[in-house]
């Protein structure tokens, strides 16, 4: 969850909020509509008002919102804006738009629901011949020689601090992505297009290449450095390599379970697969480097899969065999629902909750501020 802050540095991002000014400037006509999805504070659909659009549908599941409806009315748009709190994909709109933004991209356009939420507003917002911004994200993949970036990863597992040896952790470090800030200098080899995702047509949210490098010279390898460059429009566009300037993003750095000296001639191999799982991506990259007379000098198989802590207890209760049973906290929730499937009152409901299970909420006020989280999710 971005906070206010957040909101406020992507704007001051001016190498992304100028382009997408830029794109809205060469779609946007008197008269459009527009929608706005992930408009958080609201700069996207308040630019789309500047520029002449008749309505706009700004949408928002998180309390940013408020502060969007504040700076429209602050600034006399209020009227032409209409707000929805809810994920894209829960609300019904009017009309077609003209137009369709949005930024729901993460440090890569591959996260959370960015796909599904756009495939589904495209077919269900936007009119014959409208316009996505953006309509175009390319993903590149480069090896990287980065000890101190490495070094975030490898810690202090390795070294048996206080005479204890703490390897387990570093089994999950190592398979755990970053946001990496690298140098151009530090990139092993030409980066390479790993994925195309074109809005206008994307529907899958699953994505797997291989790529290979052959090294021109002697490198230290220490694992993968993953960016985006996207196009908001014709011409329009940024890019958030490292040969580029730093964006609000950052870049994805993938660590490979060893840092391996590259010689002249040797070949790397990288698999990189990106599967969503629920809510999150999981990432798998597997790496095979063999020398130029083809012996095998390296091979790791990692996986973000790995670098969840995740106990058996944990795991044995997503097995398809699992038989659940609610805990006490279940229960409750389960008992609340019933409630608030009813006319009443979170004053009404709170009283019977502090009466039904007065050890768990032994005040009134405990038992109305837990109905009220509740009724922030579901009500």
């Amino acid at each position: 969850m971005y906070s206010i802050t957040n909101y406020g540095q992507m704007i001051a991002d001016t190498a992304r909020t100028d382009a997408y000014v830029a794109a809205l400037s060469q779609q946007v006509k008197p008269g459009s509509v527009v929608v706005d999805i992930g408009t958080g504070t609201g700069i996207f659909a308040l630019i789309a008002c500047q520029l002449g659009a008749r309505q706009v549908y700004a949408i928002e599941p998180s309390d940013a919102i408020q502060v969007a409806r504040e700076i429209a009315a602050h600034n006399g748009y209020q009227g032409r804006i209409h707000f929805h709190q809810a994920l894209s994909t829960a609300v019904e709109l009017p009309e077609p738009a003209d137009v369709i933004v949005s930024d729901l991209r993460g440090v890569l356009p591959l996260f959370g629901d960015h796909i599904a939420a756009i495939a589904d507003a495209r077919r269900r917002f936007l009119a014959p011949g409208g316009q996505l911004i953006p309509c175009q994200d390319r993903i590149w993949v480069a090896l990287v020689e980065d000890s101190s970036l490495y070094a975030r990863h490898d810690g202090p597992w390795p070294n048996r601090p206080y005479g204890i040896d703490m390897t387990p952790g570093r089994s999950r470090t190592i398979n755990t992505s970053s946001k990496g800030k690298v140098a151009a200098e530090q990139l092993v080899g030409e980066p390479q297009l790993w994925a195309t995702l074109d809005y206008t047509t994307i529907s899958e949210p699953n994505w797997s290449n291989t790529l290979s490098w052959t090294l021109e010279q002697p490198r230290t390898g220490h694992g993968l450095l993953v960016w985006f460059d996207a196009t908001l429009g014709p011409g329009i566009g940024y890019s958030n390599s490292p040969l580029a300037a730093d964006l609000v993003y950052g870049r994805s750095f993938f660590p490979w379970q060893q840092e391996v000296a590259l010689a002249s001639g040797d070949r790397v191999a990288v698999t990189l697969q990106a599967s969503l799982v629920g809510e999150d991506y999981l990432w798998r990259w597997e790496t095979e480097i063999t020398s130029g007379d083809r012996l095998l000098k390296a091979q790791f198989r990692q996986s973000t899969f790995f670098g969840q802590p995740l106990s058996m207890t944990a795991l044995s209760k997503r097995s398809e065999v699992y038989q659940p049973q609610l805990t006490e906290v279940g229960q409750i929730d389960a008992w609340l629902l019933v409630q608030m499937g009813q006319p009443q009152t979170l004053k009404a409901i709170a009283e019977k909750l502090h009466q039904q299970f007065p050890q768990r909420f032994p005040s009134y006020k405990k038992a109305f501020n837990y109905v009220a989280d509740l009724s922030q999710r579901y009500g």
